[in-house]
């Protein structure tokens, strides 16, 4: 008598347990992530009056280019790509956003400088992408600092 309660009382349990396991498991697929890289950045007109900014990007604490050079010279009309920066890049999950801050720094003694402004991706233009699929968001960075100035700064999400 008693094996047959056991063995009742462990199948009403395995049928209770297993709708809670099944329905946590979509809660977690339905985590999204894309790999957040630089696409381009442009240079309408820089902030120092030297006509040349000397430039860097911070990503979730590190800054860009980090080892073969120590920042990117560009002028007005200038356009920077992903190899000059040394590809930054960062991980985007769920619906958080992420940021590149862009940078100006006085050479020759080179540290995280003094910040431009952010481009920013969106959490919420990841999770609208199917796996594998890509697309780049658009941030303007401007301000004034010794001049006005004013980058364009795209930015490439691809779904994970």
């Amino acid at each position: 008598m008693h094996a047959h309660r056991l063995i009742t009382t462990f199948a009403l349990a395995a049928g209770f347990a297993a709708p809670v396991a099944l329905a946590a498991v979509p809660a977690a697929a339905a985590t999204t992530s894309c790999v957040v890289t630089l696409y381009d950045i442009d240079a309408n007109n820089v902030a120092e009056r030297d006509g040349k900014d000397e430039l860097r990007f911070k990503v979730d604490g590190n800054l860009f280019p980090k080892f073969n050079a120590k920042y990117f010279s560009m002028k007005t009309g200038g356009d920077g790509d992903p190899a000059d920066f040394e590809h930054p890049s960062t991980l985007l999950v769920g619906s958080e956003d992420v940021t590149f801050d862009l940078r100006e720094v006085t050479p020759p003694a080179v540290s995280e400088g003094d910040s431009l402004g952010k481009a920013t991706a969106h959490g919420s233009v990841c999770a609208g992408l199917a796996v594998g699929a890509d697309t780049t968001e658009t941030s303007i960075v401007e301000g004034h600092d010794e001049t006005d100035y004013t980058y364009t700064v795209r930015l490439k999400l691809t779904r994970q």
